[in-house]
């Protein structure tokens, strides 16, 4: 992983080639994550100049905009931006542009090639593009192109206001606001919809703007009304354009139905991508006003929600806070009772150990004295007799074994020996816990 602050010093103090070479990727490739960090890279020619001393003076590193990228690693690909902390929005904007931003914005530029190279659909349907990492324009055919326009209208109206517009980062976790394509959203969502989850299309990520260091979901959907539809010949077709047969001995089996059809007007939903914020705004078209009207309103209803945006996320982290503290409490709670538990267990697992110890010395010790009372007793048997039992003696003894009741006593462990209590550990020492295979050794011996 290397940040931008390194690369910069490692493209500017040593050859391009070479410093792809250390990470294993191509020239060409590290300057393209040059590109995403926003590190300047030497320019072609720059070595031969610099070698007689001719090589024009390095630029500064820039400072990283809203969103940009902060590091790069290999294993993750091209970089993803990082969100930085929000902040306070300053009273005066210092990087509002000189001039209006104007032109086709990146985020729009080559987008209906993607939109159209979709999934296949009725043409009064909303398109399903295939591809995921794109603007958050959900729209029918017809209606892309009024929605593309829209889309390119508000984003150079909010970069033209200091504001960047990108689609979010990958590891900002942003969450995207669910939206409603229906114009007159029903009171209470249906538990069961029949179209599946899937009948809109989504981006992968959310379109976000970022004003100052707070990011505002962009989501822009061309709304759907309820249309009398007639089913004729295999189609459906309005019920405005239906014409009846004229004669009436052609029997037309037809049947009429209300389906929800795109409309033609846009629906802009401006939302908190933060997952512990909830907020979101909605403007959407009428018959008789235009979105696009209203862009210099959307812009600063977007910068007057700063302020409440922030005030909503520090509380989300001090609940969160209080949330975590509680959690370290109550995992401190079971900690306790854990330890506690361990303690009682150690003692009556070390009691129960002792017990056996003195249990299996006893048998080896009376063993022992049945051992030396049969020889002592053959000491007066006839010399045949006594020799008979001298040897059953010895067979007695192999069969039993030798054991020494001092190994019971030294395989027994204390309370302390199977658990230390908390009280009793330094920091970063682990409970000291018997071992089983030694307990498993221990009981046989002791059998």
């Amino acid at each position: 992983m290397v940040t931008r602050e390194e690369l910069y010093e490692l493209v500017w103090s040593t050859p391009m080639i070479r410093v792809a070479e250390k990470f294993e990727v191509s020239g060409s490739y590290l300057a393209r994550v040059c590109t995403e960090l926003r590190v300047p890279r030497p320019e072609r020619g720059y070595w031969a100049k610099l070698a007689v001393g001719k090589a024009p003076q390095r630029p500064a590193l820039p400072e990283p905009l809203p969103g940009d990228p902060f590091v790069w690693s290999r294993a993750d690909g091209l970089p993803a931006p990082v969100v930085p902390t929000p902040r306070q929005a300053p009273t005066t904007r210092t990087s509002r542009p000189s001039r209006p931003v104007v032109g086709i914005h990146g985020l729009i530029r080559g987008a209906k090639v993607h939109f159209l190279a979709g999934r296949k659909v009725d043409d009064d349907s909303h398109l399903k593009p295939y591809k995921k990492l794109l603007v958050d324009i959900t729209a029918s055919r017809s209606g892309l192109d009024k929605a593309l326009d829209f889309a390119n209208e508000l984003f150079n109206a909010l970069e033209s206001a200091g504001h960047r517009v990108v689609i979010a980062p990958s590891d900002a976790h942003f969450q995207r606001e669910r939206i409603t394509e229906k114009e007159v959203p029903p009171k209470k969502e249906p538990r069961y919809d029949p179209y599946g989850y899937d009948r809109c299309w989504s981006p992968f990520r959310p379109t976000v703007v970022y004003v100052d260091t707070i990011a505002f979901g962009l989501a822009l959907i061309e709304m759907t009304e309820s249309v009398e539809m007639r089913y004729v010949n295999g189609n459906y077709i309005r019920e405005s354009e239906y014409v009846p047969p004229k004669t009436r001995r052609y029997v037309d089996h037809t049947w009429t139905t209300t389906r929800d059809l795109p409309s033609g007007r846009m629906r802009l939903v401006v939302y908190s991508p933060y997952r512990n914020v909830s907020w979101s705004a909605t403007y959407q078209e009428a018959t008789n006003r235009t979105l696009t009207q209203d862009i210099p309103q959307i812009v600063k209803s977007i910068e007057s929600e700063v302020a409440p945006i922030i005030e909503k996320l520090q509380e989300a982290e001090r609940q969160a806070e209080i949330w975590r503290l509680e959690r370290l409490a109550e995992e401190e709670r079971r900690r306790q009772e854990d330890d506690w538990r361990c303690i009682a267990l150690s003692v009556k697992e070390s009691r129960e150990q002792l017990e056996q110890v003195m249990q299996a010395w006893s048998n080896v010790i009376r063993l022992e004295e049945f051992f030396r009372g049969v020889e002592d007793r053959a000491q007066h048997l006839p010399e045949s007799e006594h020799r008979d039992v001298l040897e059953r003696l010895r067979l007695a003894r192999e069969f039993v074994g030798t054991q020494e009741p001092l190994d019971f006593f030294r395989g027994w462990k204390t309370p302390l020996e199977r658990y230390v209590p908390l009280s009793n550990r330094s920091p970063g020492t682990q409970p000291t816990q018997a071992d089983d295979d030694d307990d498993e050794d221990s009981d046989e011996g002791n059998r």
